[in-house]
């Protein structure tokens, strides 16, 4: 699939005035509404779609399955949605820094999906490339696996060695929130750094992706051998100014 060239000039732009408005237009796209599932990109609390996450919770809707490498902390990305128990379920690799998400998840309030990282992050890309599963070696013989198809498999095929694989389903949303450091009106998207982490994957997977963004620039300005999601995928695109917070801050005495 081509980035930006493959967009006519005259198109209208993807770019919304307020992360409230890019969420109503996923809500009048019939992507928004209480009990859906939710991609949220980032990694800890680096390039996460911090904006989207506070209009989210303002949107009111509930009984949510967020599936996110993280929970955010108490008072920070997705720990805000957890604050108002809008979340049902969470699909995630870690949790570790937030109090809530350990409280609601003892007292029986809130589900839990765990996953090995790596095993996250190709199920997430499973489901944007409309793979329904797949097998990994990640996660046999322990808790992972449990309730799960296994079977062995010949890897590399005529190596004569055989292994033990279980079986992960691809993850798919209705709604997808990520973050972007620069997108254009055709909603084109360049990630920076650590925000490369689930973003990409995340934005593939889902029926409504909306970007928040840290730059937008002119259709047709971006290189498009430096675009990383082209904008077929991206539905729409909201500029933010991000509070970019350290989850945990280590300096020398």
């Amino acid at each position: 699939m081509g980035g930006l060239l493959c967009y006519p000039a005259r198109m209208k732009s993807k770019r919304y005035e307020t992360s409230a408005a890019a969420l109503d237009a996923a809500r009048k796209a019939g992507c928004l509404s209480d009990g859906i599932q939710v991609m949220v990109g980032g990694f800890g609390l680096c390039g996460i779609p911090e904006k989207l996450i506070e209009a989210l919770r303002d949107s009111g809707a509930k009984d949510l399955t967020c599936v996110s490498n993280n929970a955010g902390v108490d008072d920070f990305g997705l720990g805000l949605l957890l604050q108002t128990r809008q979340i049902r379920k969470m699909i995630s690799s870690y949790v570790g820094e937030n109090a809530i998400f350990e409280k609601q998840f003892i007292d029986g309030e809130l589900e839990v999906e765990f996953n090995p990282q790596g095993t996250l992050a190709e199920r997430v890309r499973a489901g944007g490339a409309g793979i329904p599963a797949f097998f990994t070696a990640t996660g046999v013989g322990t808790q992972v696996a449990e309730g799960k198809e296994t079977r062995e498999f010949e890897f590399p095929a005529g190596s004569g060695r055989k292994r033990a694989y279980v079986m992960e389903t691809g993850l798919w949303g209705k709604l997808a929130l990520v973050k972007a450091w620069k997108a254009d009106g055709a909603g084109n998207l360049i990630y920076r750094m650590t925000a490369r982490n689930f973003n990409p994957m995340m934005a593939t997977a889902a029926e409504f992706t909306i970007a928040e963004v840290e730059e937008f620039v002119e259709t047709g300005s971006l290189d498009p051998d430096q675009v990383h999601t082209p904008g077929a995928y991206i539905d729409a695109v909201v500029v933010t100014k991000p509070e970019k917070r350290i989850e945990q801050r280590t300096v020398r005495k």
